[in-house]
C-alpha cells in the first residue's frame, strides 16, 4: 500500500514523516497542489464543529468591533495631535512677535529704565543700612 504524503508517510512528505497538524479530532490541514494555501477538512462525525464555529464567528464579530473602536479612537486622538500641535505653532509665533516687539520698545527707549532700577536697589539698601545702624544703638 503507497503512503498518502497528507498523512505524514514517506514520499514528498511536507512534514519531515511527522503527522500534519491537528487543531481538534476531525480537522486536519493540508497544502493545496502547488500553492501556499492551507486547505481545512472537516470529519463530518463530529457534530460539535456547528457550535464552535457559531462561537468563533461571534468571537470574531466582537474583535471586528473592537478594532474599529480602535481605529476610531486613533482617528480621534491623532486629530487632536494635530490640533494641539497647530495650537502650539501659533503660540510659539505669538511668543517670538511679543518678544521682538518688546525688544524694539528696549531699543527704543535706551537703557534708561535699567538705570532708574539701579538706583532705586540702591537707595532701598542705603536706608535699611541706615535704619539698622539708627536701633543697633
Amino acid at each position: 500500500m503507497a503512503s498518502n504524503p497528507h498523512r505524514g508517510g514517506a514520499g514528498g512528505s511536507l512534514y519531515g514523516g511527522a503527522a500534519p497538524y491537528r487543531s481538534r479530532e476531525g480537522l486536519s490541514t493540508r497544502n493545496a497542489a502547488g500553492s501556499e494555501e492551507i486547505q481545512l477538512r472537516i470529519d463530518p462525525m463530529h457534530s460539535d464543529l456547528d457550535d464552535e464555529i457559531t462561537g468563533l464567528h461571534g468571537q470574531l464579530r466582537q474583535l471586528k468591533n473592537i478594532a474599529q473602536e480602535i481605529g476610531s479612537e486613533a482617528k480621534f486622538q491623532r486629530d487632536f495631535l494635530d490640533e494641539l500641535q497647530m495650537t502650539l505653532i501659533r503660540a510659539q509665533a505669538g511668543v517670538k512677535n511679543n518678544i521682538r516687539k518688546l525688544n524694539m520698545s528696549i531699543i527704543r527707549s535706551g537703557n534708561n529704565h535699567i538705570m532708574h532700577v539701579v538706583l532705586f536697589a540702591l537707595l532701598v539698601f542705603f536706608i535699611l543700612y541706615m535704619w539698622s545702624k539708627m536701633f543697633k544703638r
